[in-house]
């Protein structure tokens, strides 16, 4: 085999990646976990009690972790479990959407502190930057001088060549093809020396049900989310995976069949902005649909058929990711009321059940729990996960 066949393997770990790589563990099983006491840690992750003990110490010296009250009425001394402080660690996300765009304050706990929210017909990034470059002034304003030193970043969720949607959000193909050649970074540090963490957004709403909703109950499972445009997210041994290029779980490009027997990708059957073209042609306001709170009562005529095209082609998609994978579950999230995502996901059960499954054992099907919110939450994620959590195999050289 020629050398430039030969791919390398990592390299090795110095005292200081060893040191920091115990300082991400114990931050992520805090943050997975919750509060736990320095015995409890040092079982969970094979560490000393006196090695857990220092890393404790300086955690907290350095604001990221807060003692809790102490646990008496046990033999012995009493034990106090320590949690990750609310106000150690912030981060932003920015979700960039074909009708919206979305930036919020988040903290290490996964609150989130302030929100703002900008609708347009379609986004430039003329205008979704100067409405970020607002919004973190307008955030900073009602922040302590100790919180916005605290801010570690900028994540940023948005849908991959956002240049190539303009026929199917009616906008003129030249207003989107600045997207194209974007440097996100370079536009951002104009106005901010924060680093920048870019991702999928459908992967984005993917870490966030992983980390802060029901994706903690299972070790591998596909994730699909409804949006404008369907998308998704593979979780393999607990990781969300990105892939080299970024386009690990799109599923929404999986391919299908429509009623009619044609062939066409999940997208384009099972998104949103076909139900908008429904209510449209209904006569009804479409941006019904993307108002906050979500209340989609009335809509039940354009509502009712969508919901079985969209569960039939989910079904089908269901059931080919788990003929490449073995995933435990799937689960059903999206910018839908709870109501319509809980009947979705009941009609996608059945769906699926009638489908030719030979040779496979089904998945289970499950409602996300995070809803509306979940590719911002997600993007706000990133820069915390990769300064201070534990969430790829390159943790170790970054340490380096």
């Amino acid at each position: 085999m020629e050398q430039e066949q030969v791919r390398s393997l990592s390299g090795g770990v110095n005292q200081t990646g060893v040191r920091v790589f115990n300082e991400r563990l114990i931050l992520s099983l805090l943050q997975r976990n919750g509060p736990m006491p320095g015995s409890a840690l040092a079982r969970g992750t094979g560490l000393s009690s006196q090695t857990v003990s220092v890393i404790l110490r300086k955690l907290e010296t350095d604001g990221l972790l807060k003692r809790g009250e102490a646990q008496r009425g046990r033999v012995g001394k009493p034990s106090v479990p320590m949690g990750l402080n609310p106000d150690g660690l912030f981060s932003y996300g920015l979700k960039i959407g074909r009708r919206s765009a979305e930036v919020l304050l988040l903290d290490v706990c996964g609150a989130v502190r302030q929100q703002l929210r900008l609708r347009y017909p379609y986004p430039t990034p003329q205008v979704v930057f100067d409405f970020l470059q607002d919004s973190l002034a307008r955030i900073e304003t009602a922040l302590p001088a100790d919180q916005i030193s605290r801010i570690c970043g900028i994540g940023i969720a948005t849908p991959f060549q956002l240049w190539t949607w303009h026929e199917q959000i009616n906008a003129p193909k030249a207003a989107l093809d600045d997207w194209r050649s974007l440097d996100f970074a370079a536009e951002i540090s104009r106005f901010s020396d924060l680093p920048v963490h870019v991702v999928n957004d459908a992967t984005a709403a993917c870490r966030a049900e992983h980390i802060y909703g029901r994706g903690k109950a299972y070790r591998d499972y596909a994730y699909f989310y409804l949006a404008a445009f369907i998308g998704g997210g593979v979780v393999l041994n607990h990781r969300v995976l990105e892939g080299p290029h970024g386009n690990a779980g799109a599923l929404g490009s999986l391919p299908t069949i429509t009623k009619d027997g044609k062939d066409a990708k999940l997208l384009d059957v099972a998104s949103m902005h076909l139900l908008e073209q429904r209510l449209t042609n209904q006569g009804e306001d479409p941006d019904r649909l993307w108002q906050q709170p979500m209340d989609w009562s009335g809509l039940e005529p354009a509502v009712e058929p969508w919901l079985d095209q969209a569960a039939e082609a989910i079904a089908r998609a269901s059931l080919t990711t788990c003929a490449v994978f073995d995933f435990e579950a799937i689960l059903i999230d999206g910018a839908l009321p709870a109501p319509i995502r809980t009947t979705l996901v009941q009609r996608t059960r059945a769906a699926l059940a009638s489908l030719d499954a030979r040779g496979l054992i089904l998945p289970r099907i499950e409602e996300g729990s995070i809803g509306p919110n979940a590719r911002a939450l997600g993007a706000a994620s990133g820069p915390i996960i990769s300064q201070y959590l534990l969430d790829t195999d390159s943790v170790f050289n970054a340490a380096l």
